[in-house]
């Protein structure tokens, strides 16, 4: 079986979803998994990702996957989507392959046939970090943003469950009124969660909205190269 290195801390949250996940979907495969997990500092990353240090950013993930890859990992991930706004830097530092979250997601979009859609997140997710990625891996799908004040509310919110590791109700509610409009007034199809950690507000089947859990997608991605 092929062991898969898991970049832990970015959050802890999401982290545990994805290993909780992982976990549930091997044994129903009657598969156990093999994996390494690192811890990374998310506030150190966030730091990074801010600065617009993606060069750091690549070299200081690169450390983590180096040791999980000296611990036996052929394959690498990273339980998160707004550091993939570095996975083209990180790409060729990395000592084994990573499996990119946004490569799985543009094969979905591609399979639903899928022209406009809307993402939700960090700021630095809904500001566009994955837009030039995705229109590489689905160059038929348009990405709606969000305007600035439903950017800002978006990214406040997602940044309390980080903080907390909790979902506000309140927040929840904002997220669907944010979707209604995004659908009503910009043609949106779903709504794209991409973010781990809105996996503790809500998923694809209690979010109220048409929506896509790219978490759920990279999982599945992941669960297939352990158990193949």
């Amino acid at each position: 079986m092929a062991c898969v290195g898991i970049v832990g801390g970015l959050g802890v949250g999401a982290t545990v979803h994805y290993y909780e996940r992982i976990a549930a979907a091997c044994k129903a495969r009657g598969v156990t998994p093999d994996l390494v997990i690192t811890h990374a500092d998310v506030d150190h990353g966030q730091g990074l990702v801010r600065a617009g240090k993606l060069d750091e950013l690549a070299a200081y993930l690169c450390g983590f996957l180096d040791r999980m890859a000296r611990a036996g990992a052929d394959f690498m991930v990273l339980p998160a989507v707004t550091p993939h706004i570095a996975i083209d830097r990180l790409k060729p530092l990395s000592p084994r392959p990573l499996i990119d979250i946004v490569e799985t997601l543009g094969t979905e979009l591609r399979a639903r046939k899928l022209r406009r859609v809307a993402l939700l997140g960090t700021v630095f997710t809904m500001n566009g970090s994955l837009w030039g990625q995705l229109e590489r891996h689905a160059p038929d799908v348009e990405i709606v943003k969000p305007r600035p004040d439903e950017i800002a509310f978006a990214g406040a919110a997602y940044q309390r469950i980080l903080d907390t590791q909790r979902a506000d109700p309140a927040d929840a509610e904002g997220y669907r009124r944010l979707a209604a409009e995004l659908q009503r007034r910009d043609g949106v199809e779903a709504i794209l969660l991409a973010g781990t950690d809105l996996a503790l507000m809500f998923d694809e089947t209690t979010a109220g909205f048409p929506a896509i859990d790219v978490a759920r997608l990279h999982i599945d991605a992941i669960v297939e190269r352990l158990a193949a």
